[in-house]
């Protein structure tokens, strides 16, 4: 009669049952604490390990402020922390609208750094008197903790005021039909109401042109940016 395996493997476990309780052994070999070398165990850290030797620093003079295109901008402070640079940005505000830091960069050392984050400070706006408003950012970069920071520039290349709605017929036209008849541009445009809103529309344009290359450039960003650049050195040496 042929032997079913099933059930000799079942008769060995019985057998070895019997003999006292089966242990189950591993390769990895498990910490036991001891009085000579109590046990450690190592969780896992929700955040990166800092080392406290990363530098820290606070520039002790910054350049100037300076103004181009009729705003002022100013760095009121600049400092290290670790793997990243904070340079305090304040400028002035040439109306109501809602101007922002478009572009800068951090230059140390023959690198550049174009890449940061930007969060509002304050926020001033401009007076009824014709007061200037004012509005404050921080910029922060990042730099490797090595990084020589003997000689460093932030520079504003550029500041924004993305038209808000009903923005275009009340501030941006007037200053772009103004530039379109300084440059020779045969483009006419009007304010309209298009579903029920005030819109900036364009009525009439050379035959020659596009209608897709005219609203290239009307809409162009140059008519809502002012360019700069404002720039500002300090040292964060260590």
């Amino acid at each position: 009669m042929k032997k079913n395996p099933f059930l000799a493997v079942a008769g060995i476990l019985l057998a070895a049952l019997a003999c006292g309780p089966l242990t189950v052994t591993s390769q990895t070999a498990v910490p036991v604490a001891s009085p000579e070398a109590p046990l450690i165990v190592m969780q896992p850290s929700a955040t990166p390990f800092i080392a406290a030797s990363y530098p820290t620093a606070e520039a002790a003079e910054i350049s100037p402020p300076q103004a181009v295109g009729g705003i002022q901008v100013n760095v009121t402070r600049a400092w290290q922390e670790g793997k990243q640079v904070y340079a305090e940005v304040c400028f002035t505000l040439p109306d109501a609208s809602d101007w922002t830091i478009w572009k800068a960069s951090l230059n140390y050392a023959d690198q550049t750094v174009q890449e940061y984050g930007t969060t509002l400070i304050s926020l001033q706006e401009p007076g009824a008197d014709g007061q200037p408003g004012l509005r404050c950012d921080l910029l922060e970069f990042y730099v490797p903790p090595d990084a020589n920071l003997d000689a460093v520039t932030v520079s504003i290349q550029s500041l924004a005021a993305y038209p808000r709605e009903g923005e275009y017929c009340t501030i941006y036209m007037p200053k772009i039909q103004q530039a379109l008849l300084e440059r020779g541009i045969a483009i006419t445009l009007e304010c309209q109401t298009v579903n029920g809103a005030e819109s900036m529309q364009i009525v009439s344009k050379p035959e020659t042109m596009s209608q897709e290359e005219a609203e290239q450039i009307v809409f162009s960003d140059e008519f809502f940016t002012v360019s700069g650049p404002w720039e500002f050195t300090f040292d964060l040496g260590n």
